[in-house]
């Protein structure tokens, strides 16, 4: 913020620089068709994960994995005074327990890091620091208690608050006695531009007049944290956000988003706006409902898949919905054009059912022929990932890195067909070639390692039952741990 406000009166700048208006600027719609698809889901850890962001991030994982590319989970945690302690670990923590963790994130790490926004402000005061450099934007002293009055103002006139842009046109003699003399300011944006149109890949064509309803944003607040506007513009920039596939109540402020990819030089990536999740009877869906969190559901013993069936059945997005798909085959049916604008409507009362057919799908080699045999605690392992330490392994065998690093190795081949007999041979194969470890060294790591558990299910049958990607992804838990 310091390095801003230096640079706020460069010498020599010329007057108009405060309050000229900007040229009329294209605006770039598409990235480059050749470049990777990296989507990514940003939650605010103000509270735990729920359904509706369950379902944000399930049709980004999916989008990403249908075209081979990258799921980026960024918190976007610039709110400090609303955070919820425990809440950004949740996050993460449902998505792993959902089957669909990110790929990047505060907590795997990443070529794009850091995924906390509040540790990326050098960032969001650089590209503050261009904005007001090229005149886009502006120092803004206005105190609160005038903000506060300028809204109970238009609250009494029944007329929308907005900004009255009176700070856009000081001199700069005006803007030198105020940052000499008061608070730092917060960063204003500029909305003299005509909105661009842009074409949504769920909404069609857009164009929103921001400029003629609005008063100039804040994109930086006097204490150096940015707004989500400027937030979500550079580091989608940054991380080299190929699509933004967002809810349907961020449709408005895209108009206000090219802006500033305007603005700043840089070109958008592609938008998908996802309708509404709402209730059955077409209600708001509420963040704050206790019940439609994700460990609510997790705790009370229904299956992740069970979760992701529901909420891919009341939406859209398929060439149809039927009951007990797994992750792959939506995975495989998905089609983004296939979305509709339609709000997604959620019955919950259908949710044990999707559970029962879920149920069903995990009864491929016959030990579970009742519910009360789902949840036993020798198949507890089909829903919930163990909570093991390297150093219970470590009990087992010194030799777990090199045991763990063969088995996602053989992972790595035609694992999608790999079957229990084959599997039973392929381990074989692997205990010999470990000198100085026992075969039955290698199936007690495996086993703690995917169940948790001394005794339970042969290793292959738990391997052909939770398939490849889980088995990496426990195996991946462990080491890190």
């Amino acid at each position: 913020m310091a390095v801003l406000l230096r640079r706020l009166l460069p010498p020599g700048r010329p007057r108009a620089a405060w309050g000229g208006s900007l040229g009329p600027r294209e605006a770039g719609l598409c990235t480059d068709p050749g470049a990777a698809v990296r989507v990514r889901f940003a939650p605010s850890p103000t509270g735990f994960l729920h359904l509706g962001g369950l379902r944000t991030a399930l049709y980004n994982y999916i989008f990403a994995k249908k075209h081979g590319g990258t799921f980026i989970l960024r918190l976007e945690d610039t709110d400090q005074t609303r955070l919820v302690p425990g809440a950004a670990e949740n996050i993460e923590d449902m998505l792993e327990w959902a089957g669909i963790p990110p790929d990047e994130s505060p907590r795997r790490g990443g070529p794009a890091g850091p995924y906390l926004q509040s540790q990326r402000l050098e960032l969001y005061a650089q590209a503050a620091d261009t904005l007001v450099r090229t005149g886009a934007a502006y120092p803004c002293f206005c105190s609160p208690q005038r903000l506060g009055l300028l809204k109970k103002e238009a609250l009494r006139n029944r007329q929308p608050p907005r900004y009255d842009n009176r700070c856009r046109n000081l001199s700069q003699r005006q803007v030198a006695q105020k940052l000499a003399g008061g608070p730092k300011p917060a960063i204003r944006f500029r909305l003299d531009e005509e909105a661009p149109a842009f074409q949504d890949l769920v909404y069609g064509w857009n164009r929103h007049e921001v400029a003629s309803v609005e008063g100039d944003p804040v994109v930086l607040k006097g204490d150096g944290f940015p707004t989500y506007h400027l937030a979500c513009v550079v580091d989608d920039h940054h991380m080299g956000v190929s699509h933004v596939l967002r809810g349907s109540e961020w449709l408005v402020s895209t108009a206000k988003h090219l802006l500033l990819y305007q603005a700043l030089g840089w070109p958008p990536p592609r938008f998908a706006h996802l309708p509404l999740l709402v209730n059955a009877d077409g209600s708001k869906l509420s963040k704050r409902r206790g019940d439609l969190f994700l460990q609510r559901f997790a705790a009370a013993g229904f299956l992740p898949d069970a979760l992701l069936d529901l909420l891919t059945n009341c939406g859209s997005g398929f060439a149809e919905n039927q009951m007990g798909r797994t992750l792959a085959e939506l995975i495989a049916q998905f089609d983004l054009s296939r979305i509709t604008c339609h709000s997604a409507l959620l019955d919950l009362e259908k949710l044990p059912e999707f559970n029962r057919a879920v149920s069903v799908c995990l009864c491929p080699q016959g030990h579970i022929c009742r519910l009360q045999d789902l949840v036993s605690a020798a198949h507890s392992y089909l829903w919930t990932r163990p909570a093991v330490g390297r150093a219970q392994l470590g009990a087992i065998s010194e030799k777990v890195d090199e045991i763990a690093t063969r088995v996602l190795g053989l992972l790595e081949g035609p694992a999608t067909s790999l079957t229990q007999d084959t599997l039973n041979a392929e381990l074989k194969k692997l205990s010999e070639g470990l000198d100085g470890t026992r075969h039955s060294h290698v199936m007690q790591v495996l086993r703690m390692a995917l169940s948790g558990q001394p005794q339970g299910p042969p290793v292959a049958e738990m391997m052909v039952c939770l398939g490849p990607n889980e088995v990496r992804e426990r195996i991946r838990k462990v080491l890190c741990s």
